[in-house]
């Protein structure tokens, strides 16, 4: 017997619908709002979509669950497309040191920052991994994120990235969200590879990227473009070896300096260049004319205490389709969709309609699943939030609080606010 649910008389249905790729300019302002709006899920998957009359009328509710959304807006589950999900350990302590104005490199310095993460994720047993980051992924969750992107590079040694990439494939397994395994080995250089990050990025292709098709735990593969980090050479011999294996690309490009790493995702055929806090003109509009989304990350300089948000407005009147995610990691305990949302209109001056598709369809074609996700369509998976507001502009207006009032996943209600 086939599973049904219905979502009925939404306020507002943000449908998303339009063409099945990122979306560009104006067409990021475009909703898709259907006024007393309804879905008919059927076996996981949306059946049709309209206006409540319509489909009560066309697919018959009797004796099928019936979700009465009145007064609230639905719209399609969130798509975090850019996170750090499985580490162990953590680093409040940090929060002291950023209000002493330290820089981060004197935080590494006294023994915080990425190698301090690295540490406490070598240490962690599976089972431990599993379970810190098994929290975190259900908090996301509850918080309306239904497909979520995780990288590794709290490892930098092959055990731990291996570890850490088998710990997303259990929590994709068992737990409610979507998990999208990305490998990022090229995080930092550790501190064993005395002889730098030449060393260490032949290490990396050589024992590392080579056995990742076989294994199946990475869909993509991404690299810390930046200076201090990897150089743009360097990336790119760590993004060719993986594209030459099949692996999706994507490339942290232009956080602190401008170091061509948007012209580098464009170049390589990467799928997102993510952070852009400083691109150049010729990276962004190598960006927009190979259509590499732009994944902006406002968490982080807002955890950071810094003013270098990415230029939002800028990347999208050049043509750039703009996404958003949390960035969640140790420096950025960041689960909600929802606050970067706030974060993006207010320190970027995305509209409310702007921020939404940029956490939707455009998320979802950050990392290749926007014909499956991402939008409310017939023939897609029916992941979908009521939200507990009538209109869409109050998602972002609301701060701090979880407005998901229901989560579906899959056509099932995975989370409700009042615990049924």
């Amino acid at each position: 017997m086939s599973e049904e649910l219905f979502i009925v008389h939404a306020s507002e249905m943000l449908t998303m619908r339009g063409p099945c790729r990122p979306r560009i300019k104006g067409e990021m302002s475009d909703l898709g709002i259907i006024r007393d709006g309804a879905v008919y899920i059927r076996d996981g998957l949306i059946e049709a979509v309209g206006e409540s009359p319509d489909i009560l009328r066309d697919n018959g509710a009797h004796g099928v669950d019936v979700i009465d959304a009145s007064g609230k807006t639905v719209m399609p589950g969130f798509v975090d497309p850019h996170t750090h999900l499985v580490f162990a350990g953590s680093r409040e302590f940090e929060l002291e040191m950023k209000l002493k104005r330290m820089s981060y490199m004197d935080i590494l310095r006294e023994g915080g920052g990425i190698l301090r993460t690295v540490r406490d994720t070598r240490a962690a047993s599976p089972d431990d991994l599993f379970k810190q980051s098994k929290r975190r992924l259900r908090t996301m969750l509850q918080h309306g994120s239904t497909t979520v992107e995780g990288k590794s590079g709290y490892g930098l040694d092959r055990k731990t990235e291996f570890k850490i990439l088998e710990t997303m494939r259990r929590l994709d397994e068992a737990c409610e969200a979507d998990v999208v395994p990305t490998y990022m080995g090229a995080h930092a250089v550790p501190p064993e590879f005395s002889d730098g990050a030449d060393e260490y990025v032949q290490f990396i292709i050589d024992e590392v990227l080579l056995d990742l098709p076989e294994s199946g735990l990475a869909e993509f593969c991404d690299v810390f473009c930046e200076k201090g980090v990897f150089t743009v050479a360097q990336s790119r011999k760590v993004l060719l070896a993986a594209k030459a294996l099949g692996l999706g690309l994507k490339v942290h490009a232009d956080e602190f300096e401008r170091t061509g790493g948007a012209e580098l995702a464009a170049e390589v055929g990467a799928v997102s260049a993510d952070h852009l806090a400083r691109p150049s003109d010729d990276g962004i509009m190598a960006m927009a004319r190979k259509q590499v989304v732009g994944v902006l990350l406002p968490g982080t300089p807002f955890s950071s205490m810094l003013d270098d948000y990415a230029e939002a407005r800028r990347l999208i009147e050049l043509g750039v389709p703009v996404a958003l995610a949390t960035d969640l990691n140790p420096n950025c305990w960041n689960p909600s969709m929802q606050f970067t949302m706030t974060l993006a209109c207010y320190n970027m001056r995305m509209t409310p309609a702007e921020a939404l598709v940029a956490s939707t369809i455009n998320a979802a074609a950050a990392v290749g699943l926007e014909k499956s996700v991402g939008s409310l369509e017939p023939g897609k998976k029916a992941d979908i939030l009521v939200m507990d507001v009538p209109s869409h502009a109050q998602i972002p207006y609301q701060m701090g609080v979880n407005l998901c009032e229901v989560v579906v996943k899959d056509g099932r209600p995975v989370f409700s606010r009042d615990g049924t």
